[in-house]
């Protein structure tokens, strides 16, 4: 009865979570002014994908932005990330700690006076409505938090692997690209999620660098959409589970090199 119970409980937690996603999709299938009657429809018993055709006409460009933008989100914060934790990880960098520390405040400032600062620096260089300032505005969020990420995953990283490949003759670089890339796949691949789904849900920095004129983001193209077309619920939602779909996507995929070891290859080989 007890295991049984506790079954129960997951279930209804699980039912209660999954709720508004279930109501998206059912939402993003009702026809157009149906959520607005007095006791919408709790299936979708007419069927129709009117919204996700207007929301492939009019948002596959945001999506796409929006892929775009993460990937490079993703590849400059693994980039810069990298050597930066493995120094703090495995060298003896002064002032170490003290990095750490600031790595740790700045995770504590509020997005809006970055947004704000990175306007005037961004239309200056004239690089507003650019991929690349959605791209660097977002690494400066996901660069620390990465770097914290892997700096814990490669504290773990036994000694004796570095050394053994310093005794062999290899260099800091050698022994970082032959040695510790390969052991902190897991780690680079749970700081990427990261970065990726902290981009691909960004708002503020997409409606602070764009001007809809040329690019914008799909969390903006969601936002505008809203405003133009508040009774068409249907395609509203349709364009939400269609920006939902990558990044469940890749959580599906990237859920087991997430929760691996980050050593436990490397040992054994």
């Amino acid at each position: 009865m007890n295991k049984w119970g506790k079954t129960a409980v997951g279930a209804v937690i699980v039912v209660v979570l999954l709720f508004p996603l279930y109501w998206m999709v059912n939402a993003s299938l009702q026809p157009s002014g149906a959520l607005l009657k007095a006791n919408p429809d709790w299936f979708p018993v007419h069927a129709t994908f009117a919204g996700y055709s207007e929301a492939f006409a009019n948002e596959l460009g945001n999506l796409l932005t929006s892929v775009i933008v993460a990937a490079g989100t993703v590849a400059v914060s693994l980039l810069i990330a990298m050597p930066c934790a493995y120094a703090l990880a495995q060298l003896r960098v002064r002032g170490g700690p003290v990095l750490v520390f600031a790595l740790l405040i700045v995770q504590m400032i509020p997005g809006i006076v970055m947004a704000n600062s990175l306007y005037t620096v961004f239309s200056n260089l004239n690089l507003i409505d650019s991929y690349g300032a959605l791209i660097l505005a977002d690494s400066t969020a996901t660069i620390p938090f990465a770097i914290l990420v892997l700096r814990a995953f490669m504290i773990g990283i036994p000694k004796d692997l570095t050394e053994a490949a310093r005794v062999d003759g290899a260099g800091y670089f050698r022994t970082f690209r032959s040695i510790i890339v390969p052991v902190s796949r897991n780690a680079m691949v749970t700081a990427g999620l990261f970065a990726f789904l902290f981009s691909w849900a960004d708002f503020l920095f997409g409606v602070t660098l764009t001007t809809g004129q040329t690019i914008q983001p799909i969390t903006v193209g969601i936002y505008k959409f809203i405003g133009n077309q508040t009774a068409d619920w249907n395609g509203i939602m349709a364009t939400a589970v269609l920006a939902s779909v990558p990044a469940a996507v890749l959580l599906v995929i990237a859920q087991r090199y997430v929760v691996a070891g980050v050593t436990g290859g490397a040992i054994k080989e």
